[in-house]
């Protein structure tokens, strides 16, 4: 058995997080040295340094969006996953259109201005040309701003006909980059094709995607393989594109209906989880971390502090199930709270919750946005929309105890502001909708 490695000399490791805190993306030597590492107290150091750098570059605030999932009818078998064609059990459900809409209105309603569309992978039922009435009906009968993808990996005209009808980030996972683990969990369908999903980022990008998602689900095999993995495809991409993800989601496996991997001998730790979260955050200082409600409410907590920027919250994993909590679901879900509850959480870790989509609207993506992050610029404007979608939220759909903290949180802002934030909130106040810069 290999013996656990101790660092006696701190000092290398300190220079890589002080380029870390420095916002410069650390090269795969570095990544390895932070991966590596098994001394607790060092590993206090790298959270600490983590939460710094998600300080710098996003001061406060977290952004919150719930997942709108459209299909469980998959042509795939990924033996993880609930929706895979071999789970006799599944209770198979496709939204039509307006189902679709009915479900983005009930979420625009309680305050979500931004929505994750997840769909399984069945080319006939959930291909372009339903994805587009889809996108096309929620902006055009709801008040969801910016609708983002996770979808089937698409030829490159299909992703330009996504870019084209309002899709702000498009969403996909490699799963596990590890080939021979690859191949076993995904026997049959178009996801058996490796080759085909790695690639899946440079047909979005040469699409005219800017920004986009990415991620491994953890557990699936050694953790810090599939992490060191992940990051050298970004930094692929940077090296290609000038620019890498937008976002990076931190999936762990989870039980789910009719799956066979839920007990993996690679299981992730919370607090291996937790490592995971700090090195993507020291990797890649201006990315978006991401945390779905697969975690526990304490641990999701925990995150957020520690360098996590993005969190679904009140969440669903089956279709229709915001309207009529729908059957078949893709995992379970550990923090079932609601958007209300997660803000009151937020609030109370003193950060600032945020519903803002103005990046997308104002072009502020790809190249642009990773400059405008490592220049430590992008964390006045996301505080400052952060506060508006917060007074705007407050207005229409906030009651009760959490009306009264946000009006407190808000009036506090407002008393450090001298750029005329009182006037803005005045404009919310009269009608006004949309604020901001």
């Amino acid at each position: 058995m290999n013996e656990k490695i101790v660092v006696t000399d701190v000092s290398p490791v300190r220079d890589i997080l002080a380029k870390s805190l420095d916002l410069q993306v650390l090269n795969l030597t570095e990544v390895s040295a932070l991966l590596e590492l098994e001394d607790r107290e060092i590993w206090e150091e790298v959270f600490d340094a983590a939460r710094r750098v998600k300080e710098k570059v996003y001061g406060m605030r977290i952004v919150l969006f719930a997942p709108l999932y459209l299909s469980n009818e998959c042509a795939n078998d990924c033996l993880y996953c609930g929706f895979r064609k071999g789970n006799k059990e599944a209770a198979r459900k496709t939204l039509t259109v307006e189902e679709a809409v009915e479900e983005a209105a009930l979420l625009a309603g309680r305050g979500y201005r931004r929505l994750l569309l997840v769909a399984s992978e069945h080319a006939k039922l959930t291909g372009i040309d339903y994805l587009e009435k889809i996108a096309d009906a929620i902006y055009g009968n709801t008040g969801i701003r910016i609708l983002h993808a996770n979808v089937a990996p698409m030829e490159t005209g299909d992703f330009r006909r996504l870019k084209a009808c309002g899709i702000g980030v498009y969403q996909c996972f490699q799963e596990t980059y590890h080939l021979p683990t690859y191949r076993r969990l995904h026997p049959s369908g178009a996801k058996a094709d490796y080759a085909w999903r790695l690639g899946v980022m440079d047909r979005a990008i040469e699409a005219g995607f800017e920004d986009v998602g990415m991620g491994v689900l953890l557990g699936l095999y050694d953790w810090r393989w599939e992490a060191a993995a992940l990051i050298a495809h970004c930094r692929r991409l940077i090296s290609k594109y000038g620019f890498g993800p937008h976002t990076l989601s931190v999936p762990r496996l989870q039980p789910a209906q009719g799956s066979t991997e839920h007990n993996s001998r690679f299981k992730v730790s919370d607090e291996d989880l937790k490592k995971v979260v700090a090195v993507y955050r020291l990797a890649l200082p201006y990315v978006g971390v991401v945390i779905s409600t697969r975690e526990p409410a304490g641990l999701r907590d925990e995150l957020m502090r520690l360098g996590a920027s993005q969190i679904s919250a009140g969440s669903r994993t089956s279709p229709s199930g915001y309207i009529r909590d729908g059957d078949t679901e893709q995992f379970e879900i550990g923090d079932t709270r609601s958007l209300e509850e997660v803000m009151r959480k937020i609030i109370s870790l003193g950060l600032v919750p945020s519903l803002c989509t103005a990046c997308y609207r104002e072009g502020r993506s790809g190249e642009r946005f990773r400059h405008f992050a490592e220049g430590a610029a992008i964390k006045n404007l996301c505080h400052e929309n952060a506060l508006l979608s917060l007074r705007e939220y407050a207005e229409d759909c906030a009651s009760g105890e959490v009306k009264e903290e946000l009006h407190r949180l808000l009036q506090d802002e407002v008393a450090k502001s001298a750029n005329g934030l009182a006037d803005k909130f005045k404009l919310i106040e009269q009608g006004k909708r949309d604020l901001h810069l």
